[in-house]
């Protein structure tokens, strides 16, 4: 009687606990319906397929899907990367579009917001994938998303080709952000591992095919220890014991203060200095009159309102016009129409009233405004075209302004123009000789060049025996690198912002980074081996509570039913045998 009554205790002991996880997995339904829904548009529960452990997830044309939802979750990945890296030049790309298009339009912010569209989108629809895996689902990718991943794809490789074309020295400022990044780009990928060995996990216990299954642990380990080991063959100027870390690089104003007013006008470099500016930057064109003035691109479209002064003038070089003429013209109010860094309706009511009435500053004006506040100039020198009066003798006219009309000492001169070098070092020796060459340090001494003037893709050369000017630098974490990579100075749109700068971005001594590389790493190691185990002792378990793996599996309301039956058969089953020695 004892053995009658434990037998279907037993049974009933094993189907209350199918009851339990039945209920559960129907419980669970919602949110599996959310994925599958948000996934495949499939928002009904019968629409949900169960993969079976041992069998694939999805047939081979999803599992074509789902390898190409993350070859472009990577792609629109290294796009998103490459063009935020790139803000600092942002300026400069898009008055490039200007002289191509004729117009002025904010394309580098439009493509950092399409970058970011499309990064998150593939990177909800990937987080889909996995946790519907996860759940043991099949997957269903709609159609709509297939082609949205298609459009994707074509947009990263696209953009990212013709961004090449056209912009190929970015990808060295790529490389450059990773000698900043590294450190916390790598703790981000061990983080990532770490979370993927959830769903990993999970599918490697229950799944039937050992082969398969050793595979893929063998690859996630490899992978991960790669990850753990990177840091062993990382470079980082930023990371140094503060003792060894040299004086901030000088700022100085390119073009003056272009995010605070108008570029190359005198309020600019007024703007300048009073941000804390130790030095001031331009571009010098000689008039056809033989005044020297300050203007940096090839005509006057971009920076004053020639078109309506003089319409039919308006591809013409600077140096064919008067200064006469020049002087006519509206150097401010451009900054307001196009307001190129979104910065001018910062400016105070009283600011906006005087940037609006700028017009084109003399050579003479800028090297005063420097002598008053004792500060450093550099100027690029553009020789007029043929049948320009000063054509050969803008070198000269330019020496003597800086000789005879105006109050600037020679020696606060970076004399950069590489023509007629040593005529210029007899007239004037006190001038310091400025290249943009680079040569050997030996051969720039013997040749009495006395500073580095370079871009910043560059950086390299900063620790070089020998003062060094980057250009142009207006992205905090570009001038940290700068600051720990030695530069003396760097010219910037930016002066305002960097001033403030107390200590380079990122900085961190040797044994700080160490630590925290020692800690991520260790701490990456245990939960990944907890959640192993785990899922090992849960899936496990559950093989060894239930008679047959269909119970198990199974989460269909109609088995669901059945079940309940049989539980509630044995229930009063049970019970009745209870009630039986009282009657």
């Amino acid at each position: 009687m004892g053995a009658t009554q434990t037998e279907p205790t037993l049974k009933l002991g094993k189907l209350e606990m199918a009851r339990q996880r039945l209920l559960q997995r129907y419980e669970h339904q919602p949110f599996v319906s959310c994925l599958a829904g948000l996934y495949g548009c499939q928002w009904r529960r019968y629409q949900l397929t169960h993969a079976q452990p041992g069998h694939c997830c999805c047939s081979k044309l999803e599992c074509g899907s789902f390898a190409l939802i993350v070859l472009t979750f990577c792609l629109s990945l290294v796009f998103l990367y490459f063009w935020s890296e790139a803000q600092n030049d942002y300026n400069d790309f898009d008055w490039f579009n200007f002289g191509n298009l004729g117009f002025w339009f904010p394309w580098s912010i439009v493509l950092l917001i399409l970058a970011v569209f499309l990064f998150t989108y593939v990177a909800v629809l990937l987080l889909l994938a996995v946790c519907l895996l996860s759940e043991g689902q099949r997957l269903y990718l709609h159609w709509c998303h297939k082609i949205g991943i298609s459009v994707t794809v074509i947009l990263s490789i696209v953009a990212s080709s013709i961004l090449t074309d056209l912009w190929s020295k970015e990808w060295m400022t790529v490389l450059l952000s990773f000698q900043v990044t590294a450190p916390y780009l790598h703790i981000g990928g061990v983080v990532l591992m770490t979370l993927l060995s959830w769903p990993i996990a999970l599918h490697v216990f229950r799944i039937n095919m050992r082969v398969r299954g050793m595979s893929i642990i063998v690859l996630y380990i490899t992978v991960l220890v790669t990850l753990f080991l990177v840091p062993l063959g990382m470079y980082s100027p930023c990371i140094k014991e503060r003792s060894n870390l040299g004086s901030a690089p000088a700022l100085i104003g390119h073009r003056g203060a272009p995010m605070l007013a108008p570029e190359n006008t005198f309020m600019s470099f007024e703007k300048a200095l009073a941000a804390g500016a130790d030095g001031l930057e331009t571009d010098v064109t000689i008039s056809y009159d033989g005044v020297p003035f300050l203007m940096h691109d090839k005509n006057l479209r971009r920076t004053t309102n020639v078109k309506d002064v003089f319409p039919n003038w308006t591809h013409t070089s600077p140096a064919m016009f008067t200064w006469r003429e020049l002087q006519s013209l509206n150097a401010g109010s451009w900054f307001f129409s196009q307001d190129p860094f979104g910065t001018a309706s910062s400016l105070s009511p009283d600011e906006q009233l005087q940037a609006q009435n700028q017009s084109v500053c003399t050579l003479r004006d800028f090297l005063d405004l420097a002598a008053q506040h004792g500060k450093l100039v550099i100027f690029d020198l553009y020789r007029p075209p043929r049948g320009h009066p000063y054509r050969d003798a803008w070198i000269s006219r330019t020496l003597d302004v800086i000789q005879n009309e105006s109050s600037i000492h020679s020696s606060q001169v970076l004399w950069l123009p590489p023509e007629l070098r040593e005529f210029v070092q007899e007239i004037d020796p006190e001038l310091q000789q400025t290249t943009a060459e680079l040569a050997p340090v030996e051969d720039l001494q013997l040749r009495h060049i006395s500073r580095l003037n370079i871009h910043y893709s560059s950086i390299k050369y900063a620790a070089a025996n020998i003062s060094t000017n980057l250009y142009v630098i207006s992205e905090p974490w570009l001038y940290s690198l700068a600051w720990c990579a030695g530069a003396h100075s760097v010219a910037t749109n930016a002066v305002h912002i960097l001033k403030n700068l107390q200590r380079p971005l990122f900085l961190m001594t040797p044994d700080e980074y160490r630590l925290m590389w020692t800690l991520t790493d260790i701490t990456s190691l245990i939960l990944v081996v907890i959640i192993f185990v785990f899922h090992w002792w849960r899936e496990r378990g559950l093989a060894l509570s239930v008679d047959s793996s269909s119970v198990i599996e199974s989460g269909s309301y109609r088995q669901f039913r059945t079940e309940m039956s049989d539980v509630w058969s044995l229930s009063n089953m049970s019970a009745s045998d209870k009630q039986e020695p009282s009657l």
